[in-house]
């Protein structure tokens, strides 16, 4: 199983390889997952060719079944995010 980077690590990365401090890479991470959550929430793709794509998904209202009980139930109408890879990422990690 993978290591996992997270937020404060990515920082800490980004930081070392630019040479900012790890207080300006933070405010530009914070700044854009607020544009991205922002864009797709309105409902506007937002795409970095090659290496991510985020998208609004809708997923219609839907009959189910509890699995419980056997009954069927209405599941409500939901919006989800979609997140693509791009090709340099894809080629990243062959």
């Amino acid at each position: 199983m993978a290591d996992t980077l997270n937020k404060s690590d990515l920082v800490a990365a980004i930081a070392a390889e630019t040479g900012e401090s790890q207080a300006a890479v933070n405010k530009v991470v914070d700044a854009f997952f607020s544009v991205v959550a922002s864009q797709v929430g309105g409902g506007t793709k937002v795409s970095i060719p090659g290496w991510l794509s985020f998208e609004k998904t809708h997923r219609a209202a839907r009959a189910g079944r509890n699995p419980a009980t056997g009954e069927t139930i209405q599941i409500a109408a939901s919006n989800g995010v979609k997140v693509s890879a791009g090709s340099k990422l894809k080629a990243a990690v062959k």
